[in-house]
């Protein structure tokens, strides 16, 4: 898209965590603003598009289990981001051609290019909330008339809850999704921690999101990621690198400076 014409609901003139991440992944869905602010990033970590892949592997296993072992048919994936390679209809639906997976979140972009992507696909759609707006959030699943919260629903959160600051209560917010969600469901979270980084790029890193899109980039250890699965059984081998999350062949492993944490949790 770049910075041709967009639709007036459209902010380009502020950047936003979905297309900074496509930058990131050299996606053309960003704007000069999102760019910015992703060569101001990789300049100190070089190593983000590895770890922003990783991610992406992350969630296709992640579907995969979810499917195959839980046997779960439905996904809400919140803070999805733009459309990309490797959606988690495009896993989910290779296993099981009836899953249904609702995607969220709040860039009017995603519904943009959402809506074009899964227009002849009925059992997927794309829908604009904030995950911050629990109640709000859910009666908009409930009036997309896609997902059935009454059974189980894999619960995606890939690379968004470190855009939610401990002032906003991350952790409450997810005990409200938890509570709405049937037994056998399952939640998966992947979220970006110190790692090995030194604490002087880390600190600049956060400085620039912050400046780009308060309220920021917070960081957190594992010991606090593993706490966000309260509520959950935490399933084998817990809260870990994500590349170290049930790897499969071919998947990207290297290190990286700051770390990609993931996990799964069942109900």
């Amino acid at each position: 898209m770049g910075d041709g014409a967009v639709p007036s609901s459209i902010d380009t003139s502020v950047p936003h965590p979905a297309r900074i991440y496509n930058a990131f992944l050299g996606g053309k869905d960003n704007f000069a603003v999102d760019r910015q602010i992703a060569e101001q990033t990789l300049a100190l970590f070089p190593d983000i598009p590895v770890m922003a892949r990783q991610n992406r592997e992350f969630l296709h296993r992640v579907v995969r289990y979810m499917v195959q072992e839980a046997g779960i048919d439905q996904f809400l994936d919140i803070g999805s981001g733009l459309p990309a390679e490797g959606n988690v209809h495009e896993v989910a639906q290779e296993l099981n051609p009836e899953a249904k997976v609702l995607y969220i979140d709040n860039d009017p972009l995603v519904l943009v290019h959402g809506q074009a992507l899964l227009a002849k696909n009925g059992n997927t759609k794309v829908i604009t909330a904030d995950l911050r707006q629990v109640d709000e959030l859910l009666s908009a699943v409930e009036e997309s008339g896609l997902l059935d919260l009454s059974r189980p629903v894999g619960l995606m959160l890939v690379a968004v809850l470190h855009f939610v600051s401990d002032e906003e209560d991350v952790e409450g917010l997810l005990r409200a999704y938890l509570a709405r969600l049937a037994p056998g469901s399952a939640m998966a979270i992947s979220h970006i921690s110190p790692g090995g980084a030194d604490s002087e790029r880390l600190d600049q890193a956060v400085d620039i999101y912050s400046a780009a899109t308060p309220p920021g980039v917070h960081l957190r250890t594992a010991e606090q990621v593993t706490r966000l699965f309260d509520g959950t059984t935490l399933l084998p081998p817990g809260v870990v690198p994500i590349a170290d999350w049930h790897p499969r062949r071919g998947d990207d492993t290297r290190p990286t400076a700051a770390t990609g944490l993931g996990g799964v949790g069942m109900l």
